[in-house]
């Protein structure tokens, strides 16, 4: 599979909006089987809880969007994204606002993109 940072730009947007739509179905596609994700508060997720708590309404993304363009580098079957995002969600009782840096990686598993490692590190409140 060939390496097109517009393409991977384009996967990442849809896997944002599956999150925060949320399609379960598109985002259990793009999430490789050993997904993780490393959260602003340093809490590591694997793919069956993050895409649980979200099935189930305990973490509801009300925004989650690029805040700046999204740097793409890779090559050979894998690809990092870096770029600010805004996210505002709900876990429980706690609402939060928030701008971070989100690092995301991407390897092509069985002919296909997928997310593999996703780290977000809080810059500010908004």
């Amino acid at each position: 599979m060939t390496f097109d940072p517009a393409e991977i730009r384009e996967l990442e947007a849809s896997r944002l909006w599956s999150l925060v739509e949320p399609d379960l179905e598109l985002a259990q596609r793009l999430h490789a089987d050993e997904y993780e994700l490393i959260t602003p508060t340093g809490t590591r997720l694997s793919k069956e809880l993050y895409l649980g708590l979200i099935g189930s309404g305990r973490l509801v993304y009300r925004v989650f969007e690029p805040a700046s363009g999204i740097d793409v580098r890779g090559g050979g079957g894998w690809a990092l994204l870096r770029y600010r995002a805004r996210i505002a969600l709900e876990e429980g009782d706690h609402l939060a606002d928030f701008e971070c840096w989100h690092l995301d990686s991407y390897e092509v598993i069985d002919g296909r993109w997928q997310a593999v490692w996703s780290q977000a590190t809080k810059t500010s409140s908004v």
